[in-house]
C-alpha cells in the first residue's frame, strides 16, 4: 500500500514540494543562515567605514573630472581656440621674420603663449558683449553664453585674467612694445570693432586692423624695434581678411541679419558690391610678393610664388564677381583659408637671412666716434704746424692752394698767390 502511495506521481511531488518549502526538512538549511552570519561577521566596523571613505572618494574624483572637463570645454569656445591658434601662427611667422639668422626659441614660445593668451581674452570678451546678439543666431546658438553653460561673471573673470597674465608674460619675457600692442589689439577688438559690427559696416575694416596687428607683434618681440620689412606679412593679413569676411557674410547674410550685425552684404541685395570689394583686396595682394623681395626680405622664387598665389585667388574672387551665387562665394572662401597658411609658408621658407647690414651699421655706428676724433686731431696737428711756420718765417703762410682748384673744374691750374710785401 504504502509502496504504491511512493511510486504515485502526485504524491511524489507533494511530497518533493513540502520538502522544498519546509526549511526544517532541507539538509542543508541548517547551514544556510549560519554561513551567511559568520560572512557578516567576519566584516569590522574599520573595513566598513574605509569602503564607505573610498566610494566617496571616487565619487567626488569623478565629480571634480567632470566639472573640469565641462569647464574646460566652455573656455575652448569662448576662447575661439581655433581662431586664436591662427593668431598665434601669424605672430610666430613675425616673430621668426625679425630675428634674423638665430631665432630665439623660448622668447618664440613665451611671445607665442602671451599671444595665445591675449586673443582668447579678446573672443571671451567679444562672446559676453554679443551674447543676446549670439542666442538669435543659428550659427552662434550653442555657444556657452547663449546656452546657459556659464554664467557672465565668470566668463568675465576668465577673460580678465588670462587677459592680463598675457600682457604681463610679453611685457616680462619680451619687451614693452609687444606687449603694448597686445594690449591695444584687445582693446581695439573687444571695445571697438565688437560694437561696431552693430552699428556700421566698416566694423569690417577695424577687424582687418586687428587681424594685421599680431605680426607686428611677433616682430616687434624678436628685434624690439619696427622697420619696413616688418609691414609684409601684416600688409597681406590686412588685404586678405576682406575677401575672407565678404565670403562668410555673404554665406551667413541671413544669420547676421537676425542677430542685428551691420554687414555690407545685407545693404548689397545682388552682391555685386561685395564681390567687387573682395576682388579689389585680392587684386592688391599682388605686389607684395615684389616689394618682399625688392625691400631684401625674401628671395626671387617666392616673388614668383606669390604672384601665383594671389592670382589664383583672386581668380575665384572674380568668378564670385561674375557669378555672385554661394557656391561662389563657399569656394572663394575655401580658397582663403588656403592662402594664408601658404603664404607664410612661402615667406619663412624663402626668407633671406643678411646679418651682413646690420654688421655693417654697427661697425659704421662705432667708427663715427674714432673718425671724428681722428679729425679733430688731425686738425690741431694742421693749426700747430701752421703756427709753427708762421713763428718761425715770421709771416702768414699761404693757404692750401692745392686743393682750391677742386669741382666743377679740377683741370684748371692751381692758381698762385703773390708774397705780401
Amino acid at each position: 500500500m504504502w509502496r504504491k502511495a511512493l511510486l504515485s506521481p502526485s504524491r511524489h511531488r507533494c511530497h518533493l514540494q513540502l520538502f522544498r518549502s519546509t526549511p526544517s526538512l532541507h539538509p542543508f538549511a541548517s547551514a544556510r543562515p549560519v554561513l551567511a552570519r559568520r560572512h557578516s561577521w567576519s566584516a569590522s566596523p574599520s573595513e566598513s567605514v574605509s569602503a564607505d571613505a573610498t566610494g566617496d572618494l571616487s565619487s567626488r574624483v569623478a565629480d571634480v573630472v567632470h566639472l573640469g572637463r565641462h569647464y574646460g570645454r566652455c573656455y575652448w569656445e569662448l576662447s575661439k581656440a581655433r581662431l586664436s591658434m591662427l593668431v598665434v601662427a601669424t605672430s610666430g611667422t613675425g616673430f621668426v621674420l625679425g630675428s634674423g639668422s638665430a631665432v630665439n626659441f623660448g622668447g618664440l614660445c613665451w611671445t607665442c603663449g602671451g599671444t595665445m593668451m591675449v586673443a582668447a581674452a579678446a573672443n571671451s570678451l567679444n562672446q559676453v558683449f554679443e551674447i543676446n546678439n549670439d542666442a538669435k543666431m543659428k550659427r552662434t546658438q550653442g555657444r556657452p553664453l547663449p546656452a546657459g553653460r556659464i554664467s557672465v561673471p565668470h566668463a568675465v573673470a576668465w577673460a580678465s585674467s588670462v587677459g592680463i597674465a598675457g600682457t604681463a608674460i610679453l611685457a616680462c619675457k619680451a619687451n614693452a612694445l609687444a606687449a603694448g600692442l597686445a594690449a591695444s589689439n584687445l582693446i581695439l577688438y573687444a571695445f571697438v570693432y565688437t560694437p561696431l559690427k552693430q552699428i556700421h559696416p566698416v566694423n569690417t575694416w577695424v577687424g582687418a586692423i586687428v587681424g594685421a596687428i599680431p605680426p607686428l607683434l611677433g616682430w616687434a618681440a624678436a628685434s624690439d624695434e619696427m622697420c619696413l620689412n616688418a609691414t609684409i606679412l601684416p600688409a597681406a593679413l590686412y588685404f586678405w581678411q576682406i575677401p575672407h569676411f565678404m565670403a562668410l557674410a555673404y554665406l551667413c547674410r541671413d544669420d547676421y541679419a537676425a542677430g542685428g550685425f551691420k554687414m555690407l552684404s545685407l545693404r548689397d541685395a545682388s552682391g555685386q558690391r561685395t564681390s567687387l570689394v573682395a576682388l579689389r583686396n585680392c587684386l592688391y595682394l599682388v605686389p607684395l610678393g615684389y616689394l618682399a623681395y625688392d625691400w631684401g626680405l625674401a628671395s626671387g622664387w617666392f616673388c614668383l610664388e606669390s604672384s601665383l598665389l594671389t592670382l589664383a585667388i583672386s581668380a575665384t574672387a572674380f568668378s564670385f564677381y561674375r557669378n555672385r551665387t554661394k557656391q561662389k562665394a563657399r569656394k572663394m572662401f575655401h580658397a582663403s583659408l588656403l592662402y594664408l597658411p601658404v603664404f607664410m609658408s612661402g615667406l619663412l621658407f624663402h626668407r633671406i637671412i643678411d646679418d651682413n647690414s646690420l654688421t655693417q651699421d654697427c661697425s659704421l655706428e662705432v667708427s663715427k666716434p674714432l673718425l671724428a676724433h681722428a679729425d679733430k686731431d688731425e686738425e690741431a696737428a694742421m693749426h700747430e704746424g701752421a703756427d709753427a711756420r708762421q713763428t718761425a718765417v715770421g709771416r702768414r703762410p699761404r693757404p692750401p692752394v692745392a686743393y682750391a682748384s677742386y669741382a666743377p673744374f679740377p683741370f684748371l691750374p692751381v692758381p698762385s698767390y703773390a708774397s705780401p710785401t
